[in-house]
């Protein structure tokens, strides 16, 4: 089965830094799209990243040039590069992939408060 699950979350002040790692099991990794979506509060899940089988990214405008997604194919697992974090950037943070179905990890709290 699939097996998606986040960490690295956790509360840092503006303009720190943080990595989210989503370690996978139960496909081949290196043959899927991977993404990461966030969730606040009251909002809508959005899309944050994404990434493909070889390395090419794509972002939303809110994240872009702040955050890095890349993947470790030896290690079948994602990350989330996340600089220069502003308060609006809090939320649950989930990786993604759809193998035959959509998958969802349980999600990391990445909270940016003074």
């Amino acid at each position: 089965q699939v097996q998606l699950v986040e960490s690295g979350g956790g509360l840092v002040q503006p303009g720190g830094s943080l990595r989210l790692s989503c370690a996978t099991s139960g496909f081949t990794f290196t043959s899927y799209y991977m993404r990461w979506y966030r969730q606040a509060p009251g909002k809508e899940r959005e899309l944050v990243a994404g990434i493909t089988t070889s390395g090419s990214t794509t972002y939303a405008n809110s994240v872009k040039g702040r955050f890095t997604i890349s993947r470790d194919n030896a290690k079948n697992t994602l990350y989330l590069q996340m600089n220069s974090l502003k308060p609006e950037d809090t939320a649950v943070y989930y990786c993604n992939v759809i193998v035959r179905r959509v998958s969802w990890g349980q999600g990391t709290q990445v909270t940016v408060s003074s």
